[in-house]
């Protein structure tokens, strides 16, 4: 069975999406990964890892109501699916069993 991996930046886009719920969408993950990452990020990136992580079942989204605020504009609002939550705790059950392989000297010492 092909276990469900996700790239660096989509895991950091899957997991904003689950941190912001009802915030979920293009320009607040935006600016949640460039706070978080100290750095600009690229809407077309965020846009891309959204469409291919809602492609694979990792996502769901809905258009939500249009608002004056956005000029008349309506907002794609993304869900994580069962599947994306899942993939999220794989991937963070992952890096803690090989953080916990890593020698001391690794993680506590220098190289």
């Amino acid at each position: 069975m092909k276990k469900n991996k996700l790239g660096e930046f989509q895991e950091l886009v899957l997991m904003s999406v689950v941190i912001l719920q009802e915030n979920a969408y293009g320009n607040e993950i935006e600016r949640y990964l460039e706070k978080c990452l100290q750095e600009r990020q690229s809407m077309g990136a965020i846009q891309t890892a959204l469409k291919r992580m809602e492609e694979k079942g990792y996502l769901t989204s809905k258009w939500g109501e249009v608002t004056q605020k956005r000029g008349g504009k309506r907002k794609r609002i993304y869900t994580a699916t069962p599947m994306g939550v899942k993939v999220l705790r794989d991937m963070r059950d992952l890096r803690t069993q090989m953080w916990s392989a890593m020698p001391d000297m690794a993680i506590g010492g220098e190289w």
